[in-house]
């Protein structure tokens, strides 16, 4: 039995403080304007096309949060969806950036901004967790090198709204 899948994407998110697992699929499915069900919870070929799949789980750090989407849409953006999601949550969300360091991420903020920011990572109980917030600036020595981790559109000090994110 295959999960639906509309990509081979799989967003994995960060959120700043406890929120209900429901509000967050219902938050998700409200942004996505498509059905979020819990992974896991039924059989996928009865689930609804385009469907996205979340699961949801607690860990330790300052973002205790963990929310991974699968059957993810390609379009629009996840940085776009993820600010949006933001808003509609009123908290800081945390995403990968596209670049190959790990410590660095994106803030999606509910006033659905992105900029790029550094984390420490440390291994906690429940996977890793996510500490030390950091903006991603010009003036930081860990930034100024930043182009060693491959290209990216988030450039230190980028503050982008989530239209110019899609």
């Amino acid at each position: 039995m295959a999960y639906p899948s509309a990509s081979s994407a799989i967003w994995n998110w960060l959120i700043d403080a406890p929120v209900p697992s429901r509000d967050i699929r219902v938050a998700l499915a409200a942004v996505l304007g498509r059905p979020v069900a819990v992974f896991g919870a039924g059989n996928p070929a009865e689930l609804p096309g385009g469907t996205v799949l979340c699961d949801v789980w607690i860990g330790g750090g300052d973002f205790p949060v963990r929310v991974d989407c699968y059957a993810v849409p390609v379009e629009p953006a996840e940085s776009a969806v993820a600010a949006a999601f933001a808003r509609r949550l009123g908290r800081d969300c945390l995403l990968p950036d596209d670049t190959l360091d790990p410590g660095r991420h994106l803030l999606a903020r509910p006033d659905t901004t992105i900029r790029p920011v550094h984390m420490k990572i440390t291994e906690g109980e429940d996977g890793d967790d996510y500490s030390e917030l950091r903006m991603c600036t010009p003036t930081d020595p860990w930034c100024r090198d930043w182009a060693r981790y491959g290209p990216s559109r988030w450039a230190p000090g980028a503050v982008i709204t989530a239209r110019a994110a899609a």
